[in-house]
């Protein structure tokens, strides 16, 4: 009997909120294989998180070469075969990752969990688009031999906001989100209001989004000049530590609040007809959602009803 260490690979290649939906997979992955050496696949903008989390012992990098790339596509051929993986957990499950189940080949392939044709552990449920998220993980998991999977978790994180000197009990909103999809946003000016809002109550609201969402807290502190900006300031280990001491988040649907759930925050989040809060929402007990087929319509007071201000 061979005494060598099993080697598992994970796959995940982002986005925010898909990667950090996947983390409670990823948790149930290191119980059920825990003797196991375990590496993650993904790309560039999530490899830091990778690393900090205990759920993987290495990381890897996807560049996701192309078929315009052929010499991209043997290296990382030959670094998948290298790795001498038993089992791959498609946790992507897009053309792009059943695609490396077929770039392993031919010959003998480790047991792979996904719906790659010629899977070992398929995932078969016809309606899997049809499911949220982390049903259809879980659902995937089990298919392979793992009963219990936790809903993601990033209370583990560790990131340092002594520097932002905050109060206890501010409030963290997240107006921002995808450029290009304008029709997922409430408007900056309702969260303006609702900034002013917090303020009368006696709590800090807090902004937080990359730095090209700086003009939607400008607009939110012309309402509200006690409403602290942090936009450009926070990387994600930040985002998660912030949420873990916040009263509240209020966003919209975008990574950053399904980062700020994980991290254990009470949340409100914001849907447009867009999307289907049905498929994505974050989960949790103090996780509220409101959806409006046209996010400006939705008033302020709904938003302010559904946490306590003061």
């Amino acid at each position: 009997m061979s005494l060598e260490r099993p080697r598992i690979l994970v796959i995940k290649l982002g986005a925010l909120g898909d990667f950090v939906q996947a983390l409670g997979p990823a948790k149930a992955i290191r119980a059920h294989h825990a003797d196991a050496g375990i590496t993650l696949l993904t790309t560039a903008p999530f490899a830091g998180l990778g690393r900090d989390c205990p759920f993987f012992d290495r990381v890897w990098i996807d560049e996701k070469p192309g078929l315009a790339d052929p010499a991209g596509l043997f290296r990382l051929r030959r670094r998948l075969l290298e790795g001498s993986f038993t089992r791959v957990y498609d946790l992507q499950t897009s053309d792009r990752s059943g695609f490396y189940f077929k770039l392993m080949g031919p010959g003998r392939r480790p047991e792979w969990s996904g719906i790659a044709r010629g899977a070992s552990h398929p995932h078969r449920n016809p309606e899997r688009d049809f499911m949220h998220t982390l049903d259809r993980q879980a659902e995937q998991l089990r298919d392979a031999g793992i009963g219990e999977v936790p809903l993601p978790d990033l209370t583990w994180i560790k990131g340092d906001i002594s520097r932002f000197g905050l109060e206890p009990g501010y409030f963290l909103l997240i107006p921002g989100g995808a450029a290009h999809r304008p029709e997922k946003r409430w408007p900056a000016a309702h969260y303006g209001e609702l900034a002013a809002r917090i303020a009368a109550g006696g709590a800090t609201p807090v902004v937080i989004g990359s730095a090209a969402e700086t003009p939607l807290a400008s607009t939110i502190r012309d309402h509200c000049p006690e409403a602290v900006d942090l936009t450009g300031k926070t990387a994600l280990p930040e985002i998660a530590a912030l949420a873990s001491t916040a009263r509240h988040a209020i966003g919209n649907d975008t990574g950053p609040m399904h980062v700020a759930v994980a991290g254990g925050c009470p949340a409100t989040i914001l849907y447009s007809a867009a999307s289907d809060p049905k498929l994505t929402a974050p989960r949790g007990a103090k996780v509220t959602v409101l959806r409006e087929e046209n996010l400006a319509d939705l008033s302020v007071e709904d938003v302010a009803a559904t946490f306590p201000i003061r």
